[in-house]
This record gives C-alpha cells, structure tokens and sequence, in this order.
C-alpha cells in the first residue's frame, strides 16, 4: 500500500497556527474567568500568569515558524556566496539595511544569474548579459512561435540579423529555408527580378525562368534587411505579398500564391520616413505588427565586457585583455559602430599587442581620449617629449580628476578588490568607495587580478 502525501501551503499552516492558538488562549480566558468568579476569587493573578504563558508561548511558537523558514533560506545564501556569477558585495549583509532587504537583494541577483544561464542555453549565439538584451531576448521567445511579422530597429552594428536568425531558429519553420535578402545590394532594375522571379524572355539577358526570393521561402521565412532603402515602387509590390500572400513573376501572368513568415530590419527611423514620403505609411503599419529593439551598445556598457571576452578568444591571434583597457572600452567610447566597431577594435588589437595581452596602448585614439591617462599608465607611446602627442584641453581641475581616476584604476589592478586598493592608495575603504562611484569605475572587473 502506497504512503499518501499532503501538501499544504504555508499560506495556510501559519494563519491557521496563529488562529488556532489565538482561539486557545481565548478559550482559556473565559475558562479562567468562569473559574473566578465561581468560587469568588481576584482575577487579577491569575490573568497576569496566563499573559505571560500566552505570551512566552506566542514567541516560541513565532521563533520556531521563523526558524524554519529562514534556516534553508540563508543556508541558500551562503552556497550563494560561492557562485562566482554573483557578487559577494552585494550578498554581504550591509549596515543600515534590513534582513529582509537582504534577502530580496540576494534573491534578485540569482534571479538575474539564472536569466542570464536561461539566456545562454537558448541563445548561445546571442553574446550578451544586459537587462536590456534579457528583454529583447524575452520578446523573441515570445514572437518566435506564431507567424506574426515582426520589424527589428536597431543601429548598425546592433546585431539585427543575429535576432532575426534567432527568431527563425525558434519558430515552426525552422524545418524550411531561411531566406535573407539585403535591401542596400540590390541594383535598381533588379529588384523585381531578385524578389518576385523572372519568366524566361521577359527580359534582356533572362535566358531561363529565375525563382525569386518569396517563391523559394514558401513555406519558410524571408528576412528583408535594411528594408529602409527599398524603394518607393518596390514597395508598393510588397505590400500585395503581404496582404494577399500573392505575386506574378516578370514578364509572367501566372499568380504565384507563397506561405511566408516575414521579418524586416533596418537601421533607419521608419516614421520619419513615412512623414517625409519616403517609406509607404500603409507597408510600415503592415511590418509594425511586432517590433524589437535592440539598444545600441553604449546604452548596455555591461555587455562589452562578455563581448569582448569572446572577440579576444576568436581573434586571428587569441588573447586577453587587462582590467585598464576593459574599463576604457565600457566607458570611455560612444560606439557608433556597436558590437561590430567593438569587433573591429579587438581584432586590430590582438593583431598590435605582442605579448598576449591587450593593454590601453594597443587601443585606437578615440578611446584613449586623454593622455594624462596614458602617461599614468606608463604608456611608452604616449611620451611628454612626442611632438605629436596629443594637447589636453581640459583645466586643472578635470586634469586632476583624470589624474585621480587613473590612480584608482592602477589600483585595483594591482590589489585586485577594493580593501587592497584602498590600502595601496592610503585611504579609506569608504573614501575609495566613493571615487568609485563618482568616475563610475567597474571594480569587478578587477576582482580575477
């Protein structure tokens, strides 16, 4: 015979204690009272020592209820603090903050850890740990599995055909072809052709009838990137595949009925367009079903680090970078070019550096924006005595700040946490605290030295 079990919530068990006990002690009142007046007796004693049993019972029963449910929860805590995913500062208990905002505080950083595991088993291909690629992540999840049409909007350089491959990936077509087709390769008399086909003939130099890009996603998903540059009569043309699922090849009368999933990109401001009739209102409305938007690099600084761990192991000549030239990529650089202007930094980089490891003298200029900065790191290219080094143009005190934050910097690369830094600087942990937080320096990228 099998043992059965019963579950039952702790929603129900402690407001079912607590009400159990509370009857108990009522019911023992009244019982008490009946008693004294019954034989005439002063209630007073006798209420007194039944509060205090009550009482001293009420906090045992409290302590055992808290007891229980707070023992795994912290023993959760301390296997915690040996998961190198998750930041000890901030499972450390801090003064001036309640238990309980402890325990949220460590609860949201595994929560953050494991979306990121959940993230990297279901995107491999997807570099990227941000809150904000979590969301568009998220929304790929969400959109992969239906057939809606779905527009990316990004910068260049943001991975827009990385989230539309992943999409397709994740979609119930995955079985059938995946067509990309580049808006800005195409030249003007062959747009027609490249999309729709063409019929042996109907043209110059057609010697046999051309399947276009629809007719050979039928049944599968065409990805038109860029669709910003497509041109107004173009345009027209694919707003009748999208609506009526139907098109003629060139120089053809046959219709063409296709089953296809579309998915568009482009790095321009679509609205804009529509308002200056350069993109068709009713095409725009037609793709807008469900947009993504994936943010530009410098608005997810946290990201450039795994990304550049994984460019310098797939660099022509794999390497590593220090701490120093880390923290100048996540802060000292507007990415214009995002993730492929960060590639583009790295490889040319792994290429100049000569030992393996990628120091701020192997970065371009343009990050390197200061040479007091270069000149406190020792930076033999970035003598005083070099005629065309660059001038500074900031005063004394921002001179003295970049002077400062260069220190700190130097710091924490030799003393690896911010305890030995401060001891290096001869300050306190508190003061170096604050210097961090006002150059906004990332010290945990310090923490492997």
């Amino acid at each position: 015979m099998k043992d059965k079990h019963y579950h039952i919530s702790l929603y129900v068990i402690i407001p079912v204690i607590f009400s159990g006990y509370a009857l108990l002690s009522a019911i023992l009142s009244y019982r008490l009272l009946q008693y004294c007046s019954k034989h005439g007796l002063y209630e007073g004693d006798p209420f007194f020592w039944l509060s205090v049993i009550v009482i001293a019972i009420g906090c045992l029963i409290g302590l055992a209820i808290v007891w229980v449910i707070l023992k795994p929860v912290e023993a959760f805590i301390e296997k915690a603090k040996q998961l190198a995913s998750i930041s000890n500062d901030d499972l450390n208990h801090k003064k001036g903050t309640g238990q309980l905002d402890h325990i949220t505080r460590v609860f949201e950083q595994v929560t953050t850890v494991l979306s990121m595991v959940d993230a990297r088993q279901l995107f491999p291909e997807i570099i990227a740990e941000s809150k904000a690629m979590r969301g568009v992540l998220g929304q790929i999840i969400k959109v992969a599995s239906t057939d809606s049409t779905v527009l990316i909007l990004g910068e260049s350089g943001t991975g827009k055909e990385l989230v539309a491959t992943s999409i397709y990936r994740h979609s119930n077509r995955k079985a059938k072809l995946f067509i990309k087709f580049n808006c800005t390769a195409v030249p003007d008399t062959l747009w027609e052709s490249e999309l729709f086909g063409h019929e042996k003939g109907s043209f110059t130099g057609a010697t046999a009838r051309k399947l276009g890009k629809f007719e050979m996603a039928n049944g599968g998903t065409i990805f038109l990137d860029e669709i910003g540059d497509m041109p107004l009569e173009t345009q027209a043309k694919i707003l009748r595949v999208l609506q009526e699922r139907e098109f003629e090849r060139v120089g053809g009368n046959e219709t063409i009925k296709v089953d296809v999933r579309f998915i568009a990109a482009t790095n321009k401001d679509l609205k804009k367009m529509v308002e200056d009739k350069k993109f068709r209102e009713d095409l725009y409305f037609r793709l807008n079903v469900f947009y993504i938007h994936i943010p530009p690099l410098r608005e997810r600084p946290e990201d450039i680090s795994v990304l550049t761990e994984y460019f310098c192991k797939v660099a022509p000549k794999p390497v590593t970078i220090s701490p120093i030239a880390l923290q100048l990529l996540m802060s000292d650089s507007a990415w214009s070019g995002n993730i492929r202007e960060l590639q583009n930094v790295i490889e040319r980089a792994s290429v100049m550096c000569e030992n393996g490891v990628i120091e701020p003298k192997h970065l371009p200029e343009s990050i390197i924006k200061n040479p007091i900065i270069r000149t406190i790191r020792h930076d033999p290219d970035s003598s005083g005595d070099d005629p065309n080094a660059p001038k500074t143009n900031l005063n004394l005190d921002q001179q003295l700040e970049e002077i400062e934050k260069a220190m700190i910097i130097e710091a924490l690369r030799q003393g690896g946490t911010q305890v030995r830094a401060a001891e290096i600087l001869g300050i306190k942990p508190r003061a170096l605290w604050h210097r961090i937080g006002k150059y906004d320096i990332n010290p945990k990228l310090f923490r492997s030295n």
